[in-house]
């Protein structure tokens, strides 16, 4: 086999991120009844989140910010949008978010196919991801997929964050794996691609929206069965 070690992202390639974070922001709006305290849409109010929660991780990826910062301060922004200035409610909610979103166990279609094919056919996976330690151990379980993976490297964990190659080199040392035989699969061509370029690394651009990439992967897939055509 030219691979040995495949090293997947998590959140919106194997984890489906907006259902799961979209439910549970759902959730939220309706225990905390946010439609009495002026918050009249939640649909408003997702679109706020989900903007707020992206500008954050940017600056989280650049090093502008620190991970408890974007934590709560995603909360804090959306709610501020609707002149809410209630940073107790913000930091309570924050942390309601967290402990609900890694019970959801929405996948992509064939997320559990195609890692039962890859482990049968020898490969050995394993998880790079941005996200909180705690949190993403919480998501593999609950969906049913922690035990496919070797080892699970998070950015909090590692201490380094994509596309920076520093936790590529930190998860080549954890798993033992050789950069040649090794190859990344991940939807952010920006972080997960970009970062295993940086890492000189092949990649797999898990293009579920159908977005032309700004760089060429190795491979693009479109569905997580068309992996079968590259393994």
């Amino acid at each position: 086999m030219k691979y040995q070690h495949i090293f997947f992202d998590l959140d919106h390639t194997l984890w489906d991120f907006e259902t799961n974070s979209r439910q549970t922001l759902e959730d939220l709006y309706h225990s905390y009844d946010l439609s009495s305290k002026g918050v009249h849409s939640f649909e408003l109010f997702y679109k706020g989140y989900f903007l707020h929660n992206e500008k954050l991780w940017d600056r989280f990826r650049k090093g502008f910010i620190k991970i408890d910062d974007l934590r709560w301060k995603r909360m804090w922004l959306t709610l501020l949008d609707f002149k809410i200035g209630d940073q107790n409610l913000a930091m309570d909610m924050a942390k309601r978010f967290l402990d609900l979103l890694p019970t959801r166990k929405t996948l992509f279609p064939h997320t559990v196919e195609i890692l039962t094919y890859l482990t049968g056919k020898g490969y050995k996976l394993h998880l790079i991801t941005n996200g909180f330690e705690q949190t993403q151990h919480y998501k593999l379980r609950n969906a049913g997929i922690h035990s496919f993976f070797g080892e699970v490297i998070t950015s909090e964990g590692s201490s380094y964050i994509k596309p920076n190659k520093e936790i590529f080199h930190y998860a080549f040392e954890k798993t033992k794996a050789l950069p040649e035989t090794s190859i990344m699969i991940g939807d952010n061509v920006e972080v997960d691609i970009q970062g295993a370029i940086n890492a000189g690394i092949d990649q797999v651009y898990m293009n579920h929206l159908n977005i032309a990439p700004s760089i060429q992967p190795t491979y693009t897939v479109y569905s997580l069965k068309e992996l079968e055509n590259i393994f």
